[in-house]
């Protein structure tokens, strides 16, 4: 509360004292008014009295009536006596009264002023205990922010030396397995080599003939192109002889036979029994792809082995889940993967085609799936899929020059 409020309640308080104080002096002044003038009635009737008695008693005595008039007079001089001295104790009441009246509205002032003046010192109390407790809460964020800090920067540094001590392990597991690997780490890298070193000669020479170069360079590429056959076909002999005297060593014991070789045997009976044994060029398991049983049809039996396994009762391959064609650079090869949902059985049918003039019957008609596969194939690698419904790029513009998936591709616009 303001000190404008506080003379405020000070002079309301002082107004009410001095109203009230009025009121009762009003109402004492009133009082004294009416107790003379009863006294100046009562005076008049006893002289009118004191007249009829003298009229009517005029026989009477002289002394009997002078006695009578003196004690009259007497009575009336005390009656009188009497009221004045009622009139000055009624007067000195009132201004006793007036006077305690006075006293006690500067007593209620007084104490208005010290109510007044306790709850400012109350007020004035609270807001410093308010400023103590603000200061207070701030000093006890600072220390939580700066624990806080310090907690976080604990954490980052324990962080960091956990990533560094997985570093390390890291570090030293691969460092073992380096060198457990060995030579054979070497003789690959040797292989990648010698490959990479004759498929750049490879491909120099095939640019030179293009650019109208002699018979010489043909016979080089030819040397570089044997050279690096026969080098990767002697790396994967011994590779494979290695493999085959670490297994023996190991286990003592061959190779346990797949879990689909019957399905295979199944399939391979079924369709020397109805088309004749001269129509597969290969049968086996592929290792690399989950033991799946794996067909290699010749060029010219390749639709009607496809269309067998598709209708035959005891095959029903009726879904084609996937199709791509391939360039290894000596030959083109179609791979299809195909599944039965009555027998839940899955066969892969192969076929390796000429790469001078990659021609291949369609299997669109057989699976409408083929359809867009085939058209990547044609697209990107130059396979020709003879009767497919529509045997347009699919990905490359209609007048994009070459194929860019086949190893020998060169770009047209070298800007590109």
């Amino acid at each position: 509360m303001s000190e404008k409020d506080l003379e405020q309640l000070k002079r309301e308080a002082a107004a009410k004292a001095k109203e009230a104080a009025m009121r009762k002096l009003a109402e004492k002044n009133g009082a004294q008014a009416q107790t003379t003038t009863d006294s100046k009635s009562t005076e008049v009737n006893e002289s009118s009295l004191q007249s009829s008695s003298i009229s009517q008693n005029t026989s009477s005595s002289q002394s009997e009536s002078i006695s009578q008039n003196t004690s009259s007079s007497q009575s009336a001089s005390k009656s009188q006596s009497e009221s004045s001295s009622q009139g000055e104790q009624n007067q000195t009441a009132s201004q006793a009264e007036q006077k305690n009246e006075s006293v006690g509205a500067a007593d209620a002032k007084a104490k208005a002023a010290a109510a007044a003046k306790a709850k400012a010192a109350a007020l004035a109390k609270q807001a410093s205990a308010d400023v103590t407790e603000a200061s207070a809460t701030e000093t006890g964020s600072a220390s939580s922010s700066e624990a806080a800090g310090a907690d976080e920067k604990a954490k980052a540094a324990a962080a960091a030396k956990a990533k560094a001590a997985a570093a390390a392990k890291a570090k030293a597991a691969a460092a073992a397995k380096a060198k457990a690997a060995g030579g054979s780490t070497a003789g690959d890298d040797e292989k990648a080599k010698a490959i990479a070193a004759a498929k750049a000669k490879a491909a120099a020479a095939a640019k030179a003939k293009a650019a109208g170069g002699s018979a010489a360079g043909d016979d080089e590429k030819a040397k570089a192109v044997a050279a690096a056959k026969a080098k990767a076909a002697a790396a994967a002999k011994a590779k494979a002889g290695g493999a085959a005297s670490t297994a023996s060593s190991d286990d003592g014991q061959a190779e346990a036979p797949s879990p689909n070789q019957p399905f295979l045997d199944k399939y391979i009976k079924v369709i020397e029994d109805h088309l004749g044994t001269d129509v597969l060029e290969d049968a086996y398991i592929n290792r690399l792809s989950k033991d799946v049983p794996t067909l290699v049809a010749k060029p010219e039996t390749y639709y009607k082995i496809a269309e067998f396994l598709k209708y035959n009762e005891q095959l029903g391959f009726d879904y084609l889940s996937e199709h791509h064609g391939s360039d290894f650079e000596t030959h083109m090869e179609v791979y299809n993967h195909l599944y039965s949902y009555k027998n839940r059985q899955s066969v892969a049918l192969k076929v390796k085609i000429n790469r001078a003039n990659p021609e291949i019957e369609s299997l669109a008609p057989l699976w409408a799936g083929a359809n867009w596969p085939e058209r990547e194939s044609y697209d990107l690698v130059g396979i020709k899929y003879l009767n497919h419904p529509n045997l347009t790029r699919i990905m490359l513009a209609d007048d994009w020059v070459g194929h860019p998936l086949r190893k020998d591709y060169e770009q047209y616009d070298v800007e590109v």
